[in-house]
């Protein structure tokens, strides 16, 4: 909706961008047109929030017209910007102008927000008019002023949508309701959240330990923070599939942050390879001259070979063999080979 103002020089329009659903008027009772201009040319006002109001100045004059436009209120200054495009107005023509509206987040915290002349109340509603110059500083200086508007400032309210609309146009139930969100609205956000409370991988540092016990993981100091959330994580995943070539190169997966490379076929192409150096025995009918040998090879023995890229960085050798010392068979042996980046 918009409001109209006509002057001899110049009509004035002003059109808010925000109007408030709920003006502070006693009681629900209907004022008519009176309530609905009050309405029109009214400007809500959220803390950290901006709002416009947009300012149509049309010449009415045989002539062009050189403007200036300036915001008069009981607000403080610096609330206020002015946009403008240019500041003349051709005959008959129009020029449209912006007025940036911020109020600071910490309206309702900041205590200079309560005007002490006031007896410590709380403002929350101001007016404010525009102020037209045309032609300034020249012995045809005319002044114009636009009807006053009124600055609302409201929190913002999630609550308000739960109420039927006939609750909604009453400014008081709003800042009532207000009260309650503010009470209740942290402990629903919390339980909302509450899921990445209980995933190590997004769980506050302090309760880390607390999850490692849930899951019997003793926690090292010589993991960084990000491999203790990945291994506590899927600490039962390990406990599941220890003694195994899977478990073993999942733990070592989770050290490094070298790729499984369960698409692979080959397992010596695997950034992680696990390996056992056997061969066919030498069983008549069964192995061939080339390719058989004697007793199959060493038995319960395995050669672990990762091989780094440059992303993952150089590897400690002496947790690699801490993990499989932990992860593999007592009666098994192994064989360790590092290809770093800077071999």
């Amino acid at each position: 909706m918009v409001v109209s103002r006509s002057n001899p020089a110049v009509r004035v329009q002003l059109t808010p961008m925000q109007i408030p659903e709920a003006l502070p008027v006693a009681g629900l009772a209907f004022n008519g047109a009176e309530s609905m201009n009050e309405a029109a040319r009214s400007l809500l006002l959220h803390p950290g929030n901006p709002s416009e109001m947009i300012v149509q100045v049309q010449n009415l004059e045989q002539r062009p017209l050189h403007v200036s436009l300036s915001v008069d209120g009981d607000f403080p200054a610096e609330w206020c910007q002015i946009g403008t495009e240019g500041s003349e107005i051709p005959v008959r023509g129009q020029m449209d102008a912006v007025l940036y509206f911020r109020v600071p987040a910490t309206f309702f915290e900041d205590q200079e927000a309560i005007a002490p002349e006031k007896k410590d109340k709380l403002t929350l509603n101001f007016r404010s008019l525009v102020t037209i110059r045309i032609d300034s500083g020249t012995d045809q200086e005319q002044i114009h002023t636009s009807e006053y508007f009124d600055l609302y400032i409201r929190p913002y309210m999630d609550y308000m949508e739960f109420l039927p609309i006939l609750y909604r146009e009453v400014d008081f139930i709003g800042r009532f309701m207000k009260i309650f969100e503010q009470a209740f609205q942290p402990a629903i956000d919390s339980y909302n959240v509450m899921w990445a409370n209980l995933d190590p991988l997004t769980a506050p540092q302090a309760l880390l330990p607390f999850m490692a016990h849930w899951v019997a993981w003793q926690v090292d100091s010589v993991w960084d923070l990000q491999q203790q959330r990945r291994l506590i994580r899927r600490a039962v995943e390990l406990y599941r599939w220890r003694g195994t070539r899977k478990g073993l190169r999942l733990y070592l997966h989770l050290y490094t942050g070298l790729p499984l490379d369960e698409d692979l076929p080959n397992e010596a192409d695997k950034h992680i390879s696990i390996t056992e150096p056997f061969g066919p025995s030498f069983i008549i009918g069964e192995a061939q001259l080339g390719n058989a040998v004697l007793a199959g090879g060493q038995p319960y023995h395995f050669i672990v070979r990762l091989r780094s890229n440059i992303s993952s960085g150089i590897i400690n050798e002496q947790l690699i063999e801490k993990i499989i010392e932990q992860e593999k068979p007592a009666f098994c042996t192994y064989e360790l080979s590092i290809e770093n980046p800077s071999d």
